[in-house]
């Protein structure tokens, strides 16, 4: 890549992030509605972690793996991350298409592992496009950008159930059946995942390797792509590490909100829980009649959890647009930012905990959103200034250990172990969620360097 990189102006910053309104899409509505389907399908709500584990092992693998190859990979026309986009939003459209269409629990648990990984190729290599696209001054600012994209892709896609039952699409569905209105909104989300994608790859140019010689003899080295990712591992900058501790708490207080919201939400606050087959006679019509007002019920309660949940994309935009004024004007202290912004969103989770009307959801999701427009651009702000831009790829994709394994570590039984120790009732998840995401925050005062923590004119 060129050593030096113009100042791109705030459209060509939008035009090269725009794909990740798509990725967004597919996540929000993977995020918002996977456990609803789930459920739906007969999952107990206890295992529904354990279903969700696909999804953080599938980006466990795919992520440095895609992430190595971008790094190898040059052409003329489609550039170096371009390809990965378009692949992964091809495979990410038809699997959103499929996903409400399954008709067993253990389809929808295979379509949500190709999702993932679907998704996973298409977003490693936007990070690390910002690394390659930007110079070190406007890569807040870049970063940022993608999480105000990011922002209105969750508010949108979250709400799409709603909105598509508002227009008179049916939520209501036969035992073991996805409602229509859902089957809608993934179909809308897929459209929206290719085009968005296909607005970037032909808007975005990138910069040719900078020694062609020397990334031609990158690319054809016989070493091991295992010894080279352990090599990479093995050298680790110590901050990526602390970043990794941040991501740690930070990510298994989201996948604990992705996972069982949905359950704990429709319970606690709207005391509509999914009706379980077994407790009815489903040989007696009014039993039947009454599983299905139950489960209509549950329904229309998930749409407004959906609806809810959007609201952090909403709250994350709003964040994002305030964030993206300052960091194009000066150098923000990124470590106070982001551990005001986790502290403040594990506030918003403990919130609900203590909610006796609905509407109050509203507050406890803006804080979240705070958060997650943190998430989404402080840390990997933090990282780009960290680490060798020539292995920016697989770095980036190594980093993304630090948000799966926890995801990992939360679905094996590390959210059942500890909420356990509150209750056995499903809010105390959102507890837990709340206690982590204010360890993430604090976790910020390991961060000293001082490149990391602004950016330093060199």
């Amino acid at each position: 890549m060129s050593s030096v990189k113009r100042n791109l102006s705030f459209w060509e910053i939008w035009n090269m992030s725009f794909g990740f309104l798509g990725i967004q899409f597919g996540f929000a509505l993977q995020g918002g509605f996977m456990s609803r389907i789930f459920q739906t399908l007969g999952a107990d709500k206890d295992a529904i972690p354990l279903l969700w584990i696909a999804a953080p092992l599938t980006g466990l693998l795919v992520q440095p793996i895609i992430g190595y190859m971008s790094d190898r990979t040059w052409s003329p026309r489609w550039g170096r991350r371009r390809p990965y986009f378009l692949v992964g939003a091809i495979l990410s459209s038809i699997t959103l298409l499929l996903v409400p269409h399954s008709p067993a629990l253990w389809i929808a648990a295979g379509f949500l592992w190709i999702l993932d990984a679907s998704i996973n190729i298409s977003m490693e290599p936007f990070r690390a496009l910002v690394a390659d696209k930007l110079p070190e001054s406007q890569r807040s600012n870049g970063f940022v950008i993608q999480t105000l994209i990011i922002g209105i892709g969750t508010w949108v896609a979250s709400n799409l159930p709603w909105f598509v039952s508002q227009l008179g699409v049916s939520d209501a569905a036969p035992q073991g059946v996805v409602p229509m209105s859902v089957k809608v909104a993934f179909a809308i989300g897929a459209l929206v995942f290719l085009g968005s994608i296909i607005i970037t790859v032909f808007t975005t140019g990138e910069y040719p390797p900078e020694d062609m010689v020397a990334f031609e003899a990158k690319k054809n080295s016989k070493n091991s792509f295992v010894l080279d990712i352990l090599k990479h591992i093995k050298s680790m900058p110590k901050t990526m590490i602390k970043l990794g501790v941040i991501q740690f708490f930070s990510w298994f207080a989201f996948f604990t909100m992705w996972s069982l919201a949905n359950p704990a939400l429709t319970e606690h606050v709207f005391n509509t829980p999914a009706p379980v087959e077994a407790n009815f006679d489903m040989t007696d019509a009014l039993q039947v009649a009454a599983f299905d007002q139950a489960n209509t019920s549950f329904q229309k309660s998930s749409n407004l959890v959906g609806s809810y949940m959007g609201i952090y994309g909403l709250s994350s935009m709003l964040f994002a647009l305030v964030l993206s004024f300052f960091t194009a004007k000066i150098n923000i202290n990124r470590k106070l930012v982001h551990m005001a912004s986790l502290i403040l969103g594990g506030l918003g989770f403990i919130s609900m905990y203590f909610i006796t009307d609905p509407s109050q959801l509203t507050l406890s999701f803006a804080l979240i959103g705070i958060s997650w427009g943190s998430i989404l651009s402080m840390p990997y702000a933090m990282l780009s200034s960290s680490v060798d831009e020539d292995n920016m790829g697989v770095y980036m994709g190594l980093f993304n250990m630090f948000i799966v394994i926890p995801q990992i570590v939360a679905a094996i039984g590390g959210i059942s172990l500890v909420s356990s120790l509150l209750g056995s009732e499903t809010i105390n998840a959102m507890l837990v969620a709340g206690g982590s995401l204010i360890i993430a925050g604090l976790a910020n005062f390991l961060i000293v360097n001082k490149s990391a923590i602004s950016y330093q004119e060199h």
